[in-house]
């Protein structure tokens, strides 16, 4: 075993085999974690940390859950749980919230909320919930730009404009409302622009795009470069606006590109391309190859290069070998993180490899071996470090043609 992840001994895909999926224990299996998620909410789960580790998070899976057909039985149950968590959540973490810069943060703060908010009151028909909470998250966008809005690093996806982005995006696509004006949208892609820019400018980097976060130039998903190109190319007419922002990403794409380990990994921050060291490398969603693969893919949707194609699957190859991390189950350095990996690249190409081996992610957490040789989380039950996660990743094997990492939709 390595440090960081058990030794892959699953038995993976053969040439042209059936994928076979026993829903029914599946379906046991989730409303059996379900419960032991919704149990702990008393006594072992708070309001703090939003989405990200909050009880938040638990209520984005109870709406996940309540979306999948089978389930609808428990859909009142489960939506009305969620609504209970959300009224209260909201009221603490606006409290927390309300004198600091980060009132305007996605994952971590009360935006994430407000998308939360429009998501449920749009499952249970509820009119006035959605448009009360899409006008709170408006009123954000008023914020966001504001010059020394935040300290350095309010581009990135945990607190800064991208996972604004992510969350009107996420937003749009269920409640089937424009959320932000494209001129909105505009201003807060060319704030971002300008701040890569200047960024990289002032500290020579080798990219045309560059950010830090705490003074680190992150490459990877959670804080870095990849998910706030990732954004750009989400909104194509920001990039069709003017030619030179479309040469700006795609040069800063390759650039981060070029950077892809032998193995297929990627780099936390660009201090390690300088000193890279193997025993510290980490294939995570938040620092690695599992986060990056997102912006490839939606690269290679966007410009059909292959070359992007054949980056995201080194990336699940990667995975498939050292993505069975012992830190937990849950999205952000978790089993459930490396699992995504596979129903994207089953998504991107329908190549049922990658089916089978998000099946196999997926019984390995619930396999012994896992339970008794993973790590004690802090937020064993959170959306991105726990079993909520987990427990999307799980119902998303079982609908693979429309799986998605919360809040981090490319298709």
């Amino acid at each position: 075993m390595g440090d960081r992840f058990f030794t892959n001994e699953l038995i993976d895909y053969s040439q042209d085999a059936e994928v076979l999926i026993d829903t029914e224990w599946w379906h046991d299996q989730i409303l059996k974690n379900v419960k032991t998620i919704t149990d702990a909410l008393q006594s072992r789960v708070s309001a703090d940390g939003g989405l990200y580790i909050g009880s938040a998070g638990i209520a984005y899976m109870l709406y996940y859950v309540s979306l999948y057909k089978p389930f609808d039985e428990q859909k009142a149950n489960f939506t009305q749980l969620a609504e209970s968590i959300l009224i209260k959540d909201a009221a603490y973490i606006e409290k927390q919230y309300s004198k600091t810069p980060y009132s305007v943060s996605f994952l971590v703060g009360p935006t994430g909320l407000y998308a939360l908010g429009a998501l449920l009151g749009k499952l249970t028909q509820k009119q006035e919930m959605v448009q009360e909470n899409v006008q709170k998250f408006r009123d954000v966008a008023i914020e966001i730009n504001k010059p020394n809005v935040a300290e350095q690093g309010f581009d990135e996806l945990f607190a800064g404009r991208s996972g604004f982005l992510c969350g009107a995006l996420a937003m749009e696509k269920r409640i089937g409302t424009k959320v932000l004006d494209e001129n909105v949208i505009n201003d807060i892609c060319k704030a971002m622009m300008a701040s890569g820019v200047d960024y990289s400018k002032t500290h020579n980097s080798k990219s045309p795009l560059m950010y830090a976060y705490y003074n680190s130039e992150y490459l990877g998903a959670a804080h870095g470069l990849s998910s706030i190109l990732q954004m750009f190319l989400s909104f194509p007419f920001f990039l069709k606006s003017n030619p030179q922002n479309e040469q700006l990403v795609r040069s800063a794409v390759d650039w981060l590109l070029g950077t892809q380990q032998p193995d297929g990994n990627f780099v936390s921050t660009t201090n390690d391309l300088i000193s890279c060291c193997a025993d510290n490398e980490r294939v995570h969603w938040c620092h690695g190859a599992p986060g990056v693969v997102y912006l490839l893919a939606k690269a290679y949707l966007t410009w059909q290069d292959k070359r992007y194609l054949q980056a995201c699957i080194r990336c699940g190859d990667l995975t498939w070998s050292k993505g069975l991390l012992k830190k937990g189950s849950g999205l952000c350095h978790g089993v459930a993180g490396s699992g995504y990996v596979f129903l994207l690249l089953y998504r991107l190409t329908n190549d049922k490899k990658h089916l089978h081996r998000a099946l196999q992610f997926a019984n390995f957490i619930l396999s012994e071996e896992f339970q008794k040789g993973a790590e004690a989380q802090d937020y064993p039950f959170s959306l991105y470090e726990g079993l909520a996660g987990a427990v999307c990743f799980m119902l998303d094997c079982l609908q693979p043609e429309r799986a998605e990492f919360p809040f981090f939709n490319i298709f």
